[in-house]
């Protein structure tokens, strides 16, 4: 089973993105980390913990949430059952989110 880093990535502006997906006959308990690396642009963003990639209105846990230039959202302890999926979407494309944690047998 994984632990530390288990998905990373750059954000397309207004593009649904799956960051990280829970494998198979698994449980996983996350952290995801969202930063604004823009120093002038605020972000628009978005989480949700969702079956596919795109998210139903029920799975968005965060929803066009506004993070200031440099500055970071972070949600910690969320536990996923097997195939979910961390999705974010962002209004610009100044966002990179981290999520990390800890896979374990289901």
């Amino acid at each position: 089973m994984a632990s530390g880093i288990l998905g990373q990535s750059a954000l397309s502006a207004t593009t649904n993105t799956t960051v990280y997906t829970v494998p198979s006959s698994t449980l996983g308990i996350v952290n995801v980390s969202i930063v604004n690396t823009s120093s002038s642009t605020s972000a628009a963003v978005r989480l949700a913990l969702a079956a596919t990639g795109t998210p139903t209105t029920a799975e968005w846990i965060e929803f066009d949430t506004i993070i200031p230039p440099r500055g970071v959202i972070e949600r910690t302890a969320i536990a996923l059952n097997a195939s979910r999926r961390v999705v974010v979407f962002a209004s610009t494309a100044n966002v990179s989110v981290s999520v990390y944690g800890i896979e374990s047998a289901a």
